[in-house]
């Protein structure tokens, strides 16, 4: 795919969904595409189709986050993305909200690996990569309570993720949660979800749902984290 293609697809396909696409980050996004695709030849980081990318490989991992950038906050900086493995949504959003302090948290050596060299490449300042489990990174002190904001994508929300999540997150945070659902449940110490459209057409949706953490009594204790195992798709 060509530059101009790219770019042609990229507008077409942001336009369909009502974004705006900043052109100071139009080359960014094209080389995180193309690093991705040289990477997922050796490490399995999506299914979705790179060399001959599809209308939904650009919906998926770069106009969603683009999307979602609109429900974001500067203020809600630091920022913590769990099982980034390919780096959508973080990468795409840390493009579109720069000023966020952004951790990648990938449990995978090879993959954090590609997650790095993202970060040397495409210049992402304030952006770190952990390769460590998620539980366990939220339970060092000095991370306890720091977070603005926490997201998650490709990875099973389940209680002992959220009892994680909570203990990370600040009074008010937010976990913010990539879905085809437009509900979720609720969970103890996070009042929501609401619920904004990222992307609604005949053959996909994507839904943006939001947890904001309560001034309620976190659950302590050791947590567990299972992650979806399943590439990208």
């Amino acid at each position: 795919m060509t530059s101009k293609a790219f770019r042609e697809r990229l507008e077409r396909r942001a336009k369909r969904a009502g974004v705006t696409v900043d052109a100071g980050i139009l080359d960014r996004l094209e080389a995180y595409l193309r690093l991705l695709a040289r990477w997922n030849s050796k490490v399995n980081l999506t299914s979705l189709p790179l060399d001959e990318p599809t209308d939904e490989t650009f919906d998926r991992l770069l106009i969603e986050p683009l999307a979602a950038a609109r429900s974001v906050q500067d203020a809600w900086s630091p920022w913590f993305d769990i099982g980034s493995g390919g780096g959508s949504p973080a990468i795409p959003l840390k493009l579109a909200k720069p000023l966020l302090r952004l951790t990648m948290v990938e449990s995978k050596a090879r993959k954090a690996a590609f997650l790095r060299e993202a970060v040397r490449a495409l210049e992402l300042g304030d952006t770190a990569v952990e390769t460590v489990r998620f539980e366990d990174l939220a339970s060092r002190p000095h991370v306890e309570g720091l977070a603005g904001i926490v997201t998650v994508r490709a990875v099973r929300l389940d209680k002992t993720l959220v009892a994680s999540a909570s203990r990370l997150l600040r009074s008010n945070g937010h976990l913010l949660t990539f879905t085809q659902t437009r509900t979720g449940p609720a969970y103890e110490a996070f009042d929501g979800p609401s619920s904004t459209v990222l992307l609604k057409s005949k053959h996909r949706r994507a839904y943006l749902l939001s947890y904001s953490r309560s001034d309620s009594n976190v659950p302590r204790g050791t947590f567990s984290l299972q992650i979806d195992k399943t590439p990208l798709t």
